[in-house]
C-alpha cells in the first residue's frame, strides 16, 4: 500500500506492530513471573548459584599487581607531599590581613565591588568562626589539585582535538570518571599511595579533570574556520597558529572548564578528608557530624559553602567577564597593578612577621567555642517538634519509600498499613490501572499506554520483588526503541553484570530511592520553575538560592537532613533532593521563558486560557529543554548515592562505602562501576528522549 506521494506505508505499520507486540509480550512475561513467583522463586530473587565472585577475582589480581607497582606510587606520594606541606606552611604563615587583601584585589579585578564585599564577608566569617587555619589547609589542597587537573585535562583535551580517532575512547573514559562515585576513587588510591593528605590531593585532581577535558575540546572545536585560515595565511607555523590563534579564540570556553575544574576539586574536600586525616575544613565537618555536634557542623559547613561560592564567582568572573564591559575599578585594576598590589601585600606580611610577630593574631575566642548554645537550641527544636519531623518521615516512609521498595503486596500488612489485601482490593487496583492505560491509549497512543501498565505492576511488586528477567528485558526494549541496538545491548549486559556480581538487592534499593527522589524533584522543582517563568520576583528570589545549592559541596546537604530526621533512608532522600532539585527549576524556567512569543500569541488569540496555553503550547515547545533538565536531575541524584550512604542507606553507594572501610578494591570497583552504569544508561536514555522530542517538535513546525 502506498501513500499519495508514492511512498510505501508498510514498513511503518510493521514497526508499530512489532513494537506493540514486544511491549505486550513483556507485560505478559511480567504477569507470568508474578503469578509463578512462589513456585519459581528464582524469577524474583536472582539465584546465588548463578552469581560469579567478580569482586574476589578483582582482589586476586589486585593482590598480585599492587606489590609490584606500589613502590612507584609511594615515591610519587612522597614527592607530592613536599609541595603540599610547603603550600600549607606558606598559607598558614601569611597573616590573615595579607591573604584577605590579595583575595579582595582579585575580587575587584574579577567582579567589581560586590564580589569584593562578598570576599570580605566570607573571609571575615572564617576568622570569626575560628576556622581560618583549616580553611587555609583546604585552600592549599585546592591550589595544588587544580593546576594538576588543569594541566592533565588540557593535555587530554588537546589529544582528543588533534587525533579524532582517540575521541570516542576518551569520551567513554570521561563518562566513566564523571559517573563513578567519589568514594570509589579513594579505594585504589588508598591502596597505592597510602594514607594521608596527598591521597586526597590526587583524588581531587583526578575527579576534577573531566570538565577541563570536555571544555578544552569544545573550545578548540568551536574556533571559527576563518580565524584559523587567517592564521595560516599570515604565515604562522602549526605551533604558532595553535598557541597564538586557536588557544586565544578558545580561551573563554577553556576558562569555563577551569571554573568547573576548581569547583569539582573543592567538592572533593570532605570526601578526601575521610582518608586525608589532616586538619582541614572537610575534616572538621566530618568530625562534627560523627559527634552529632550539629552547631559545629553548620558553622564548618557554612565555611565550605562560602568558600565554594567565592571561588566560583572569582573563576567565573575571569572566565566570562561582564556582559556590559568592565566597571571603572575593574578597568583601572590592570594585571600589572594587580601584581604590584600582591607583591606589596606579601612584603608587608613578611615585615610584620619579622618585626611584629604578635600583631594581627587570630581572635582568641572563636565563635565555634561558644556554639554550645546553638547545639542546645537545635536539640531543643528537634525535641519540641519531634512529632512533626517524625510524622513527616513516617508519612513518606510508609506512603512512598516502603511501597516502592516492597510493593503494595508487601506493605499491605497489619503491622505496616493495618490491613491485608483482599481479592476485591486487588481487582479494584487492576481496574484502576487498566482505566489509566485506556485513557492514555485514547489520548496518546499505545506507546504511552504501556507506561501505566508497567507502573502498576512495579508498584504492586516493588523494586525488591520485581522479576529480574522483566527488568532486564524492559530496559533493553526501552533502550532499543529510543536509541537502537547498541544501547540495548549495553543495558542488558550492564544489568546482567550487576546481578551476576551479587548486587541485586543494592541495585533495587538504588533504583527505587533514585526514582522517588527524581519524581519528587521534578514535581517540586518543576512547579517552582513554572512559577519563576511567569514571575520576575520569584525568579530573582530563586536565582541566588539555586546558585548556592549548586556551589555547596554534596556532603554539606547531609547536615540539615541528619539534624532533623536522624539516620535512615528518609534522611538520604532529603539530602538527594536538596542536591538534585536545582536542574528542574532552572531548565523548566529556561525552557518556558524561551518559547517563541508568536506561537504563544497565536494560541492566546484562539481563546485558550492561561492553563491551556501552558499545557498545550508552552510545555510541548519546551519539552526538549525540560528533557535535558530531567537528565541532569537523574545524574545529580545518582551522584549523591555514595554520599547518602553515610546516613544509613543499603544501596550501591553503601557498598562503595563499605569497600572503602575495608580497603576492598574488588567490591569498590564492582559497586562503583554499577553506579556508573546506571548513570550512563540514564544519561543516554534521556538524551535520546530529548532528541526524539526535538525531532517531533521540528516535524510539527515544518
Amino acid at each position: 500500500m502506498t501513500a499519495v506521494d508514492g511512498t510505501r506505508r508498510l514498513p511503518k505499520i510493521v514497526a508499530i506492530d512489532v513494537g506493540f507486540t514486544a511491549w505486550a509480550a513483556l507485560i505478559v512475561l511480567t504477569l507470568v513471573c508474578i503469578v509463578l513467583q512462589h513456585s519459581l522463586p528464582w524469577v524474583v530473587t536472582f539465584p546465588t548459584a548463578w552469581q560469579v565472585p567478580t569482586a574476589a577475582g578483582i582482589n586476586v589480581v589486585s593482590d598480585a599487581v599492587v606489590p609490584v607497582i606500589q613502590p612507584l606510587f609511594r615515591s610519587i606520594s612522597a614527592l607530592l607531599d613536599v609541595p603540599m606541606r610547603g603550600m600549607q606552611a606558606c598559607l598558614s604563615w601569611l597573616p590573615w590581613p595579607a591573604t584577605m587583601a590579595v583575595v579582595v584585589v582579585l575580587s575587584l579585578k574579577s567582579g567589581g565591588y560586590r564580589l569584593a564585599l562578598l570576599s570580605v564577608i566570607a573571609l571575615g566569617y572564617m576568622i570569626v568562626a575560628g576556622y581560618w587555619p583549616q580553611s587555609m589547609n583546604t585552600l592549599a589542597l585546592v591550589l595544588l589539585a587544580v593546576p594538576i587537573a588543569v594541566g592533565l585535562g588540557f593535555a587530554l583535551g588537546l589529544l582528543g582535538y588533534r587525533f579524532p580517532k582517540f575521541r570516542p575512547g576518551l569520551l567513554a573514559l570521561l563518562d566513566l570518571m564523571q559517573t563513578v562515585p567519589a568514594f570509589a576513587y579513594l579505594i585504589p588510591l588508598l591502596i597505592l599511595f597510602g594514607f594521608g593528605p596527598v591521597v586526597g590531593l590526587i583524588a581531587s585532581a583526578i575527579y576534577a579533570t573531566p570538565p577541563m577535558v570536555r571544555n578544552t575540546m569544545l573550545g578548540l572545536d568551536r574556533v571559527p574556520s576563518d580565524i584559523s585560515e587567517a592564521g595560516l595565511m599570515s604565515g604562522c607555523t602549526r605551533r604558532q597558529q595553535f598557541w597564538h590563534v586557536e588557544v586565544p579564540s578558545a580561551l573563554p570556553q577553556i576558562l569555563i572548564g577551569f571554573n568547573q575544574t576548581t569547583m569539582a576539586a573543592l567538592s572533593m574536600v570532605i570526601v578526601a578528608a575521610i582518608i586525608g586525616g589532616f586538619e582541614d575544613i572537610g575534616w572538621e565537618v566530618l568530625s562534627s557530624m560523627r559527634k552529632a555536634e550539629f552547631g559545629q557542623s553548620i558553622l564548618s559547613g557554612l565555611v565550605i559553602a562560602l568558600l565554594a561560592i567565592l571561588i566560583d564567582r572569582l573563576t567565573l568572573g575571569f572566565a566570562r567577564g561582564r556582559p556590559n564591559g568592565p566597571t571603572p575599578i575593574m578597568a583601572w585594576m590592570s594585571w600589572r597593578r594587580l601584581a604590584g598590589i600582591v607583591v606589596i601585600a606579601l612584603v608587608a606580611a613578611a615585615a610584620q612577621r619579622l618585626f611584629l610577630p604578635d600583631a594581627w593574631a587570630l581572635p582568641s575566642t572563636a565563635l565555634r567555642e561558644q556554639v554550645g548554645i546553638v547545639n542546645v537550641a537545635l536539640t531543643s527544636v528537634v525535641h519540641d517538634y519531634a512529632w512533626f519531623f517524625n510524622g513527616a518521615r513516617n508519612v513518606v516512609l510508609y506512603g512512598l519509600l516502603l511501597p516502592l521498595r516492597m510493593g503494595i503486596v508487601g506493605v499491605a500488612t497489619p503491622a505496616l498499613w493495618g490491613f491485608v489485601l483482599t481479592p476485591t482490593m486487588i481487582a479494584a487496583y487492576v481496574v484502576l490501572w487498566l482505566a489509566l492505560a485506556f485513557l492514555a491509549l485514547r489520548s496518546y497512543g499505545w506507546r504511552l499506554a504501556v507506561a501505566p501498565c508497567m507502573a502498576g505492576l512495579l508498584l504492586f511488586q516493588g523494586f525488591a520483588g520485581f522479576p529480574w528477567p522483566a527488568l532486564i528485558l524492559g530496559f533493553g526494549l526501552l533502550a532499543y526503541r529510543l536509541a537502537g541496538i547498541r544501547l540495548a545491548c549495553f543495558a542488558v549486559i550492564g544489568f546482567a553484570f550487576i546481578l551476576v556480581s551479587g548486587l541485586s538487592a543494592p541495585l533495587s534499593q538504588s533504583m527505587y530511592l533514585t526514582l522517588l527522589a527524581v519524581i519528587l524533584c521534578l514535581i517540586l522543582g518543576g512547579s517552582l520553575g513554572v512559577w519563576a517563568a511567569h514571575s520576575e520576583r520569584v525568579s530573582k528570589i530563586l536565582r541566588p538560592i539555586c546558585d548556592g545549592l549548586q556551589t555547596v559541596p554534596q556532603f554539606v546537604f547531609l547536615i540539615p537532613a541528619l539534624m532533623f530526621f536522624k539516620v535512615g533512608e528518609f534522611t538520604a532522600l532529603i539530602a538527594i533532593m536538596l542536591y538534585a532539585i536545582v536542574p528542574p527549576i532552572r531548565y523548566v524556567e529556561h525552557g518556558l521563558r524561551n518559547v517563541r512569543a508568536d506561537v504563544v500569541e497565536a494560541v492566546q488569540q484562539m481563546g485558550a486560557t492561561p492553563t491551556q496555553v501552558l499545557i498545550q503550547a508552552k510545555f510541548p515547545l519546551a519539552l526538549p529543554v525540560i528533557m535535558l533538565g530531567i537528565n541532569q536531575t537523574i545524574m545529580a541524584a545518582l551522584s549523591m548515592l555514595a554520599i547518602a550512604a553515610l546516613v544509613g542507606t543499603r544501596d550501591l553507594g553503601q557498598q562503595v562505602y563499605i569497600a572503602l572501610g575495608k580497603a576492598d578494591a574488588g567490591l569498590g570497583i564492582v559497586a562503583g562501576l554499577s553506579i556508573a552504569f546506571l548513570a550512563i544508561l540514564a544519561d543516554r536514555l534521556t538524551q535520546a528522549g530529548a532528541r526524539q522530542a526535538g525531532s517531533v517538535e521540528s516535524a510539527r513546525k515544518s
